[in-house]
């Protein structure tokens, strides 16, 4: 039986990240990834909109040290109302300065990921 309710989709950018980060961080990260795809409410411990964009972050905490995903609801405005997920790129959060900048590398991304025709995957 699959209890998944958004299929997640990654890319390149996040998959490199992922690929360098210690066993136990990829652990955790998995577990928020389990979350996003078989909740169909996600705390926002977890997920939580960022202000004035069109993106999601995913939350990762460990000890001191936060990660943050950007995501994109493809098939919706609305992620709780996604069916499918982008996890576009991922960072160490240092200061909230630094979220403009990782927002519009999202945005390139995401411009990459819809040129290349993946938006109906």
């Amino acid at each position: 039986m699959n209890d998944e309710i958004r299929e997640t989709y990654h890319s390149e950018e996040y998959e490199l990240y992922y690929a360098n980060l210690d066993e136990r961080t990829q652990t955790k990260y998995d577990y928020v990834e389990s979350i996003i795809k078989t909740q169909y409410v996600v705390n926002q411990k977890f997920v939580k909109h960022l202000e004035n964009t069109e993106f999601y972050e995913a939350r990762v905490s460990i000890k001191t040290n936060e990660y943050r995903t950007v995501l994109f609801a493809v098939d919706s405005t609305s992620f709780m109302e996604s069916k499918r997920v982008l996890f576009l790129n991922s960072f160490l959060k240092k200061d909230n300065k630094q979220y403009k900048s990782e927002v519009e590398i999202a945005r390139k991304i995401l411009s990459k990921y819809k040129q290349e025709g993946n938006e109906n995957d």
